[in-house]
């Protein structure tokens, strides 16, 4: 497996051991607008034509970035809506490139995915460009974002990031719509040269709906495939709203090396998915746990599919609300997790997805509904 070999303290990042989660996320994303062109029928942000007039302006986005830069130096993904509908967006990308920020940015394949507006957002400091691709073929990938031509537009712009040298991850969606799709996209993704494939697993939030969500089974035999996908291709897989992923991955892994220990030794540093180009770990990282999410209002939540305002960082500092606001804690408590989940011996590195538990079952703390393992018994690695 090529993630597992990663190396601690590479790329200039802390070894997993020294990053605090309670203080420091590894990734923040922050939605600087919710207008976009496309009208996706799983999006998350329910992302409307125009943007809202109470948007975080230019000089509050810089004082946010000095926020996030004053926790650490964590991944500061510009997203949306799509990001690329604000004429300011590359002066937000210098300036959080500026302040040592890691940038990524996640804009939406419009006419605004130009060749032009990609070296542009290269120039001002991007470290990775993350675009979403949800099918092998126009009417799948069309049918998702209900825009015709936007299937077009997608390879456009991924054959422009290879051509231009920016560094390029891929994301899926994994819904009923698709999910027979997957190893003719895998092979698909192939040709672009991309570092990363990210699986996102639906949480029905915002335009999403429960029906289109894959069965827990089917979650299960997605996992697997991906693990045998993994040591295959020239790209590292990784899983986003899916954390019982790192599981299936230990437990292969054991398998395969047949030791316990040396499980922890091959994978320590990768965060238990895998290398994704920036040595970013993801080992523990879940909703508000590692990872918080700012809305383009200014609501700091612990994810964008767990929506559930902690605090404004027009009213208080985002460092003050990621460390001390009772919802991050508590998320950040496994003691506190219910069901098998709180039984579980893999809560702490995986802990379920807390956006879907509260999607389905409105508790944030209930067990991940989409996770068909039954813990062994109440230890932990």
């Amino acid at each position: 497996m090529r993630g597992s070999q990663v190396v601690a303290g590479q790329h200039g990042m802390p070894s997993l051991a020294e990053v605090d989660f309670d203080r420091t996320p590894f990734t923040v994303a922050w939605e600087i607008t919710q207008a976009c062109g496309l009208a996706c029928v799983h999006c998350r942000a329910s992302a409307q034509p125009r943007r809202h007039p109470r948007e975080l302006s230019t000089t509050e986005g810089f004082a946010l970035m000095d926020g996030i830069a004053e926790m650490g130096k964590p991944i500061l993904v510009v997203t949306g809506g799509d990001p690329l509908m604000r004429g300011d967006v590359y002066d937000l990308i210098r300036y959080g490139d500026e302040k040592g920020l890691r940038v990524s940015l996640s804009p939406s394949a419009t006419a605004l995915l130009s060749r032009n507006n990609l070296q542009r957002a290269k120039d001002a400091g991007v470290m990775r460009l993350h675009l979403s691709l949800d099918g092998a073929t126009p009417e799948i990938h069309d049918a998702f974002r209900q825009v015709r031509g936007s299937y077009d537009r997608t390879i456009q712009g991924l054959q422009s990031a290879r051509d231009i040298g920016l560094s390029l991850q891929i994301g899926t969606t994994v819904t009923q719509r698709n999910i027979s799709d997957l190893p003719s996209l895998a092979r698909l993704i192939q040709g672009f040269g991309a570092l990363m494939w990210n699986i996102f697993f639906l949480v029905p939030t915002g335009r999403g709906k429960e029906e289109d969500m894959v069965s827990p089974q089917q979650h299960e035999e997605t996992f697997h495939w991906m693990y045998e996908l993994s040591k295959e291709v020239p790209f590292d897989v990784r899983t986003t709203a899916a954390q019982h992923y790192r599981r299936v991955v230990i437990e292969r892994t054991r398998a395969e090396l047949g030791e316990r220990g040396a499980i922890h030794q091959a994978l320590s540093g990768a965060g238990y998915s895998l290398q994704d180009g920036l040595a970013r770990p993801q080992q523990g990282v879940n909703d508000g746990k590692g990872f918080c999410f700012i809305s383009h209002i200014g609501d700091v939540c612990p994810s964008g599919f767990l929506q559930l305002p902690a605090g404004n960082v027009r009213e208080k500092p985002i460092a003050e609300i990621y460390r001390d606001a009772p919802l991050f804690r508590e998320l950040r408590d496994p003691s506190l997790l219910k069901g098998r989940c709180g039984r579980c011996e893999y809560r702490r590195i995986c802990g379920g997805s807390r956006a879907r538990a509260y999607s389905l079952t409105g508790d944030y703390l209930a067990e991940e509904p989409c996770c068909i393992y039954e813990p062994r018994d109440e230890g932990q690695l």
